[in-house]
């Protein structure tokens, strides 16, 4: 069993037991509250189950090897997705809006004019489509190689976050969930489009077998409860509306005004 304690001045102790008592304890230093169970080795983890096997690098070479491509395969689905695309940006009129995975810039022709923008991918291949996408069309927006699980900017920088199709292929998406909620100011908005593991019996179980499939072909998983994520990475006032099915939703949600309280004691059996 592993406990960690939380401790004064940003700090906590992380404690294993064993049948023979305590059989190592760390001292650790966080940074923020919302890093507590964050920074432990894999295996102790409290949120080491919802990491995936791959690495961010994996994820970044399979997008730079299918950026030649991806609008191409996607054409016929896009077709249906503009208009959802086109609604959640809506939503946002103004403001420092962060994009989470701009990927070749779908989102591009959406984006409100009273805003500024900030586009951001891990992929580089992916990126330059982006802002070639952009062009002289939207000049002022910054594009910028980051990964979503270790954002490059200060706390509290944004007024709101957007990503379409995203957090299915990000190695531990409550890591980057706490991140975009770690940025964002206050009360500020993060509005989502994604597809989701189905509650049907019969779509459900088909998802989670078939999920391997479309994660070695294209890097997306299929089986992810991005509804519940986003909850766990502490926002707050979730909010979700079904677009096809159960499958494909929009998920708005709050950060929350005041930093959440680190809970003194965290529980984890090995």
């Amino acid at each position: 069993m592993t406990s960690q304690f939380s401790l004064p001045e940003g700090r906590a102790l992380l404690v294993q037991f064993s049948c023979h008592g305590v059989r190592e304890e760390k001292h650790l230093i966080i940074r923020h509250k919302s890093q507590l169970g964050e920074r432990l080795p894999g295996n102790m983890n409290p949120t080491a189950a919802h990491h995936s096997n791959e690495g961010a690098d994996v994820v970044q070479q399979r997008y730079n090897r299918i950026a030649p491509i991806y609008d191409s395969c996607e054409w016929f689905m896009e077709y249906r997705v503009r208009r959802w695309r086109r609604d959640i940006w809506e939503r946002i009129r103004a403001g420092l809006i962060l994009e989470v995975g701009v990927g070749t810039g779908k989102n591009v022709d959406c984006y409100p004019r009273a805003a500024s923008i900030t586009a951001i991918d891990l992929s580089q291949k992916m990126l330059e489509r982006a802002r070639n996408k952009a062009g002289k069309r939207r000049p002022d927006v910054e594009f910028r190689l980051a990964d979503v699980q270790h954002l490059p900017y200060p706390d509290r920088s944004f007024d709101a976050a957007v990503a379409t199709f995203v957090f299915c292929s990000v190695p531990d998406p409550i890591q980057g969930l706490r991140e975009v909620r770690r940025v964002l100011k206050p009360g500020g908005r993060i509005l989502l489009l994604e597809h989701v593991l189905s509650r049907n019996f019969l779509l459900r179980p088909l998802m989670k077998s078939l999920d391997p499939i479309p994660t070695h072909i294209w890097g997306a998983h299929i089986d992810r409860d991005t509804l519940s994520n986003v909850r766990a990475a502490g926002f707050i006032d979730v909010r979700e509306a079904s677009l096809l099915l159960d499958i494909v939703k929009r998920i708005e949600a709050i950060a929350p005004t005041e930093q959440l309280e680190a809970p003194t004691i965290l529980l984890r059996r090995s």
